[in-house]
């Protein structure tokens, strides 16, 4: 089986516990506003590689991440490519690998059984989900990604109900997700998950702008400057309100 790879980090240290070597799938349904990595937006602009192409890559580097550490898949949207995420991460799990998957939750569907049956293969190969959660208000979600949120929140729910272990990422961006009628929303939300073992409040940042000039895309949030330090604390308090 073959996947389609965008690249390769090899010292990965905020994708999950210690550290970690990230494969970076292509492709990704969001069209978040402040995405600083567009070029892994389509499919078909990625490398494909045999899943044993990246296993031997990964194994060169076991020796920087066998201790506390791992692989995480991210992306793009890693579950767009469902089955050769699942075949990459068996072949892991069989040399005792810690895993982990840093998804959006949006390509899941729990009404269709045979989405959620490949769902629950993932979870079996799968030590530990980043998931995040773009906006916990559907409109602003929309606006914010251009795609409604209730199959992350359902995947979180999921998630919680098979008793997988997840760390929560929520990227603080001024005037979309500082206000803190929202962040007690989800901070509500996450009080019915049972798994969660972290939260993780990420202050939007401005880096990415130069990969959207090189792409002659239009960056929206040109004007919006990273949270400052108040709002950052702000956000901490209301989201770690209690022992997650």
């Amino acid at each position: 089986m073959k996947a389609e790879v965008h690249s390769y980090e090899s010292f990965g240290t905020v994708d999950g516990p210690g550290v970690r070597f990230v494969v970076f799938m292509q492709g990704c349904p969001l069209r978040c506003a402040y995405c600083h990595n567009p070029d892994t937006w389509h499919c078909g602009e990625g490398k494909k590689k045999d899943i044993d192409e990246i296993v031997q890559e990964i194994l060169k580097y076991k020796a920087y991440f066998k201790n506390g550490g791992g692989v995480t898949i991210s992306g793009g949207e890693p579950l767009l490519q469902m089955e050769a995420v699942i075949c990459l991460l068996e072949e892991l799990k069989k040399k005792g690998i810690h895993t982990c998957v840093d998804t959006s939750g949006i390509c899941f569907q729990s009404e269709d059984e045979k989405v959620v049956s490949q769902y629950e293969r993932l979870l079996s190969v799968c030590d530990l989900f980043l998931l995040d959660i773009k906006h916990i208000d559907n409109e602003k979600h929309k606006e914010l990604t251009g795609l409604p949120n209730q199959r992350p929140l359902a995947f979180a729910k999921f998630l919680s109900e098979h008793g997988k272990s997840m760390w929560i990422r929520h990227v603080l961006v001024p005037g979309y997700t500082t206000d803190k009628e929202y962040l007690y929303k989800l901070r509500s939300f996450l009080d019915t998950l049972h798994t969660v073992e972290k939260v993780e409040v990420l202050p939007y940042h401005t880096m990415g702008i130069v990969k959207y000039k090189k792409m002659n895309l239009v960056y929206r949030l040109q004007d919006v400057q990273p949270p400052t330090k108040e709002q950052v604390e702000e956000a901490k308090s209301i989201l770690y309100g209690k022992e997650v």
